[in-house]
Parts: structure tokens; C-alpha cells; sequence
């Protein structure tokens, strides 16, 4: 828990990444590199990985400089698909680093990991665009309000679901990149995950499945646990068995109370959430199956 946040150093103007996954093979990293040096951009940094030594899974993250990417961003993703992805099976994603990524947060009383996220962010310590906060209670309207970002409250909870998700996707749809649950303590449908066109990313404690329901570190105190962390992942229609993004674990004893589990585990969550929610937003994660790599 005690890693520093790490930042993409690679931020400035026309700065691109380019992440990209595909069958392994020999020539991939040629070919990437030869389509970018022809373009007229130079190199940066290049992590790659693959999940075996042959016949495996290639993940790539090359970061790039391209004068004037924001104007040839276009032709060079079409470019790219056209003489390098489709030729080698490639799933790939081409973003501009001077773009932070348009997020919204979800949240219901609990403001631990909500107030961390948007503290991080008017630091500069995470590079993102907070254009929401949506909450199915009104409580932390106040405690938003200094960020200056929008907070609206949508009522939402078993028996209104179908009605509550409508409304925020009328909010979300095309107006973010990313969807932050901040121990939002609704079950999400299928059918909004469907829907709402982004990624989501859940945090919970990991004290998962063995203290699920209500008051789990009341019950894990009493089953004498030496362990509290958190996980954060991607939402799936799987509840909280979406690809893992980070998960981080701090020691306790005998002599830690129940308050003691609760504060540590806030604690847990709310950097393992602001690891997760940066990798993302730099462009650091790809998805392989049911894991994440982060390169």
C-alpha cells in the first residue's frame, strides 16, 4: 500500500499512445515501429509483453511524439488499421496524451473514496476530466460542491432500478470515457452495462466471498483475520468478477477493533481506486481474458 502513485511522465502535446493486442508472432514490434518512423514519429517508450514464448498473446504500449498528431490523429489510426492491424489481427487503440479522459463518478454515502479521487485530480495527480458525480443519496452534495463539479442526485435502489438506470444513462451516454463506482452500493444490470458505451471500474474490500452482505468487518473481526485489502476491477454482468486491475493488503492483529478494520480498509481503497482509475486513464491496462496486464 505504501507504493507511491506513478505517473506517465509522457503527457505533453502531441504525444500519443498506441496500445494493441493480437496473436503473437514474429515481426510485430518491426512493424509497429516501421509504420511509426514512417509517419514522422519518434519513439518514446515501448513495453511489450507475451503470455508465452510461443503461440501466445502480444500486448504492446508504444508512446509516442508526432508533430501535428492532433490533425493527422485520424488518417494515421485508419493508416495504421489498414497496413498494420488487419494484416496482423490486431485489436489496437490510439489515444492522445493531452486529452485526459472524460470520467464520471458514481457514489451513495460513503465518501472516503470519492473525496480522495477528486482531491488527486485538482492535484494534478490524476490526469482526467471529472465532467460528473452521480449519487443515488444527496449526503455528499456539500462535500462536492468546492470541487466544482456537478453533482446530481438520482434516486436509485431495488424497486425504482429500471427507471434510475434510465436516467443516468441519459447523463453518461456519450459524455465520458470511464465510469468510477465509488462504493456506489448499487447492483448495476446487465443491460446498463450494456448500454452505457465505457468501461466501469468497481472497488470493494477484498474480504471476498468469504464476508459478503452486510457488515463485513464486523464479521471478519470476529473471525480473526490478519489480513484487509481492497480490489478494484472492470464491472462485468459477473458481480465483482471483472478483470482485476490492482488489489493491495495491509496487516492487522488482536488488537485492531472493529473501527480499526473499517478505517485501514478505507485506507486500502482509496489507493488502490487512484491506481486503478490512473492506469486507465494513461492508457496502462489491457484487458487479456478475465485478467488485466499493465504495461
Amino acid at each position: 500500500m505504501n507504493e507511491p502513485v506513478q505517473h506517465d511522465i509522457q503527457m505533453g502535446k502531441d504525444v500519443g499512445r498506441l496500445l494493441l493486442r493480437c496473436a503473437d508472432r514474429p515481426g510485430l514490434v518491426a512493424a509497429v515501429s516501421t509504420f511509426l518512423a514512417e509517419a514522422g514519429a519518434n519513439i518514446i517508450s515501448l513495453d511489450q509483453h507475451s503470455t508465452q514464448q510461443t503461440g501466445g498473446t502480444f500486448m504492446q504500449r508504444t508512446i509516442f511524439h508526432l508533430p501535428g498528431l492532433t490533425a493527422a490523429r485520424d488518417a494515421l489510426e485508419r493508416d495504421f488499421g489498414e497496413r498494420v492491424a488487419d494484416v496482423f489481427g490486431m485489436d489496437f487503440r490510439l489515444t492522445e496524451a493531452a486529452k485526459p479522459k472524460r470520467v464520471a463518478i458514481m457514489a451513495s454515502k460513503e465518501d472516503h473514496c470519492l473525496i480522495d479521487l477528486l482531491w488527486r485530480n485538482r492535484r494534478g495527480e490524476l490526469d482526467m476530466s471529472v465532467v460528473m458525480v452521480i449519487a443515488n443519496h444527496p449526503d455528499l452534495a456539500d462535500q462536492v460542491r468546492p470541487f466544482g463539479v456537478p453533482f446530481i442526485h438520482v434516486p436509485a435502489r431495488k424497486d425504482i432500478r429500471e427507471s434510475a438506470e434510465q436516467r443516468q444513462l441519459d447523463l453518461l451516454r456519450g459524455n465520458v470515457d470511464l465510469v468510477v463506482l465509488a462504493r456506489y452500493m448499487q447492483i448495476l444490470t446487465p443491460s446498463f452495462i450494456d448500454q452505457v458505451g465505457c468501461p466501469l471500474i468497481n472497488i470493494h474490500h477484498s474480504f471476498l466471498p468469504a464476508f459478503i452482505g452486510a457488515s463485513p468487518y464486523r464479521r471478519a473481526r470476529e473471525r480473526g483475520v490478519k489480513l484487509v485489502g481492497a480490489t478494484a476491477h472492470y464491472v462485468t454482468d459477473d458481480l465483482d468478477e471483472g478483470p482485476i486491475i490492482e488489489q493491495d493488503v495491509v496487516r492487522v492483529d488482536h488488537r485492531h477493533s472493529v473501527d480499526d478494520l473499517v478505517r485501514l480498509g478505507a485506507d486500502v481503497e482509496r489507493a488502490v481506486l487512484s491506481r486503478a482509475v490512473l492506469w486507465h486513464c494513461e492508457d496502462r491496462v489491457i484487458r487479456f481474458g478475465n485478467q488485466t496486464i499493465r504495461l
